[in-house]
């Protein structure tokens, strides 16, 4: 069954629930109206038939309809008076002989007078309504019955009403179910569509029906947008496949070159044995370096790092440390303690890309980081790279082509600078150089962070 079967089925049962209920209460509230004006009637005419007034009990003239029985509708009451001793003499009304039982021969014996008890009982074909009402002082009691069956065709015919109107009321909750459900899940089948062409894999045609303010409006722009990024997500993983297999062509080229080179290995000289080792070492090491960037960029490795708080002039202080020992420049580090929730390993990682890369396109000169209020900057006197595209994977300058890299370092940090909440930037330095950095998001920074200057 269908979501919108399912809705008008329950549209209906609330609709009939409902109806049934207020059916019943009504048909229990006239009920219990009719019953108490019987009664109080039962109770005026007795006192009136007890003082003498026995003309009440005289037949009226009526107008009889089709439906109505073979008796006397124009004498509905009958009254009869109860002895002491129990006797029974008829005073009036139909000529019926009304039940008397145990209860109302004590009542006619030992009774105050306006003691009262009410009962039902039914003389073929007709029903009563009876009450028997004590005299007092050994007056008896008298016995006055009424018929009902007129109240009972009323409640009857209200009962059908009411089966009438939950039965309409019925159809039409369930038409309105119908009519609110389809409305409600049109979008919903298109929304199922769309979801079932994109788990047959079609990204590119696939049209999600945005629109409204309710759920399913916010559902289907949430969808889309959703698709949106897997789009892009797969768009950016081709793009990288692509990528990759073109940087990785160029060194397993190399490595097949030097290969069969090395089938004539004896033949070769010392000098040239030595350079060909060489040769083949360093494409190893950039082919593994350009395999392990690869991996970390692809799978976003660094993501799954937790966050702790963390200084960021520490972090900058121990990437300078590293680059310093391999490099043998000269890194001077202008921090301010800034303090900040993110994750440490990957930061690091950003910022001793950023001073490799600093080395690298700038041999000569002294290199400066300044990290001030979760903004790292590296600036060098380099060439001068300010091209925001060197964030993009493997893009390389012309100046760039003839140095070792694999093109992804840069695009790692604009990795980790939006994991946490920041952006890139990469500007000329005035007088000549580059500085390249990225930020943080000023959500992250830690209100305790401690100011300091740091020179090395």
């Amino acid at each position: 069954m269908n979501l919108r079967s399912k809705l008008a089925i329950a549209f209906a049962g609330v609709g009939a629930a409902a109806a049934i209920l207020v059916g019943l209460f009504s048909y229990q509230a006239a009920s219990e109206r009719i019953n108490a004006e019987l009664d109080r009637s039962l109770l005026t005419t007795s006192a009136e038939v007890a003082a003498g007034a026995t003309q009440v009990l005289a037949p009226s003239p009526v107008t009889r309809g089709p439906d109505d029985d073979d008796h006397d509708e124009a004498q509905p009451m009958v009254a009869q008076a109860i002895a002491p001793d129990g006797t029974v003499r008829h005073v009036g009304g139909r000529p019926i002989r009304l039940a008397v039982d145990d209860a109302d021969r004590a009542l006619a014996a030992t009774g105050a007078f306006g003691d009262r008890r009410y009962d039902d009982f039914t003389v073929q074909p007709d029903d009563y309504r009876v009450i028997t009402v004590a005299l007092g002082g050994g007056g008896g009691a008298l016995q006055l019955g009424i018929d009902v069956d007129e109240s009972r065709h009323v409640l009857g015919g209200l009962a059908a009403r009411i089966t009438a109107v939950s039965a309409i009321v019925l159809v039409a909750a369930a038409l309105a179910g119908w009519l609110l459900a389809r409305q409600i899940t049109r979008r919903l089948v298109r929304l199922t569509q769309a979801t079932e062409q994109v788990s047959d894999g079609r990204l590119a045609d696939v049209a999600v029906p945005t629109g409204g303010r309710d759920e399913v409006g916010r559902l289907a722009t949430s969808f889309d947008r959703m698709l949106g990024r897997l789009a892009d997500a797969r768009a950016d993983q081709e793009r990288l496949v692509q990528d990759a297999a073109h940087e990785l062509r160029t060194p397993l080229t190399s490595l097949r070159t030097n290969a069969s080179v090395l089938r004539r290995f004896a033949e070769l000289g010392p000098d040239a044995r030595a350079r060909l080792l060489d040769d083949v070492d360093g494409e190893t090491r950039e082919l593994t370096h350009l395999i392990d960037e690869l991996v970390e960029l692809a799978t976003h490795r660094y993501e799954a790092e937790e966050r702790v708080p963390v200084e960021l002039g520490e972090i900058v202080e121990r990437a300078a440390d590293r680059v310093r020992r391999r490099s043998g420049r000269t890194i001077a580090i202008d921090t301010d303690g800034t303090m900040l929730t993110g994750q440490a390993k990957a930061l690091d990682r950003a910022v001793s890309n950023l001073l490799e890369n600093a080395v690298k396109f700038a041999p000569d000169g002294a290199i400066e980081v300044v990290a001030r209020d979760g903004r790292i900057e590296v600036l060098d006197r380099g060439p001068g790279i300010g091209d925001v595209r060197v964030f993009d994977r493997f893009h390389r300058a012309d100046a760039a082509r003839s140095l070792p890299g694999s093109g992804l370092g840069l695009a790692i940090v604009r990795e980790i600078a939006l994991a946490h909440g920041g952006s890139v930037f990469a500007e000329p330095r005035p007088g000549g150089g580059a500085v390249v950095g990225f930020t943080v998001g000023d959500d992250l920074l830690l209100p305790d962070s401690h100011p300091r200057h740091v020179d090395g």
